[in-house]
């Protein structure tokens, strides 16, 4: 994710204790799924920049800007950890420039799909009995809801959990953050840890726990969730992406240092499964549930 908050100097991101109900806005799908969390079922995690789709979809959004590029004076407008104040202004900039919501939509439409996430998806829909699955992104609402629907894996997803958007009178995509946090290693307005943590919290006072958790993702900000992950579950790591060499560097200095994960905070406990089509996903799935 080209425009993501870089992780800190460590590459070490460490867990916080909030565990509230996060009070950002969520997307729920109405379609025909089984009761998820019900005690037999695995949880899929997907991210969407470069996870779902082959780039991120604010990169894709500024093609739609005069000359397919930003000015130097609202490039330079950025400020560490506050990515989607400075996505509030490229968008407010877009508007005056008159582009159109029916550009957008044609743009973010277009975004390539990432190697093998058809056989992935298809898959998970041939198993749903098996899969619940979620997105969890630091895009926005519009830009997910947008390109999924277009490519007809909206009823997939029981819950997407993102960044809120809506255009206003005069046009422009208002982007509001998910949440407000005390984490010192995600961007201001989202912190995936937390999402992670009450949405299993959730579940479990619901009645329903998974037997695993399954989490795809390849941005910086995939790796504070993957830490809450327990030792059955699985961190798929889109190689040559900073989740990997993140997740896989803290791994290294565990086994180092000799630290058990349950006790090392911010250990890794989860497996990490590197990825570079979603067919590898596949074949990793499929054993999973021959195995049952």
């Amino acid at each position: 994710m080209s425009h993501r908050r870089p992780p800190p100097p460590s590459e070490t991101p460490g867990i916080g204790g909030e565990r509230g109900l996060a009070p950002g806005v969520v997307s729920h799908c109405g379609s025909k799924m089984v009761a998820p969390g019900d005690g037999g079922r695995f949880l899929v995690v997907f991210d969407f920049d470069e996870t779902l789709v082959n780039e991120s979809s604010d990169d894709a959004v500024v093609r739609t800007a005069p000359g397919q590029v930003l000015p130097d004076w609202l490039k330079a407008s950025y400020r560490e950890g506050q990515y989607n104040e400075q996505m509030q202004r490229v968008m407010a900039y877009l508007a005056q420039q008159g582009v159109a919501e029916s550009a957008i939509r044609t743009e973010i439409q277009r975004i390539p799909e990432t190697p093998g996430l058809s056989a992935l998806l298809d898959f998970l829909q041939a198993h749903a009995e098996d899969f619940e699955c979620v997105v969890m992104s630091d895009a926005n609402s519009y830009f997910i809801e947008t390109w999924l629907q277009h490519a007809g894996a909206r009823p997939l997803f029981s819950e997407i959990f993102t960044n809120p958007a809506h255009f206003d009178p005069s046009g422009r995509l208002v982007l509001m953050p998910h949440h407000a946090h005390s984490c010192p290693y995600c961007p201001d307005n989202m912190c995936k840890r937390r999402i992670l943590s009450d949405f299993l919290e959730r579940r479990g006072q619901a009645g329903g726990r998974y037997q695993r958790v399954f989490y795809v993702g390849d941005g910086a900000n995939d790796v504070c969730p993957c830490l809450v992950l327990g030792d059955a579950d699985v961190a798929f790591t889109r190689r040559g992406f900073p989740m990997h060499r993140i997740l896989t560097h803290k791994q290294q200095q565990q086994q180092q240092q000799q630290q058990e994960p349950p006790q090392a905070e911010g250990g890794v406990r989860a497996s990490i499964q590197p990825w570079s089509s979603g067919q590898e996903i596949v074949e990793y799935l499929q054993k999973i549930v021959q195995e049952r």
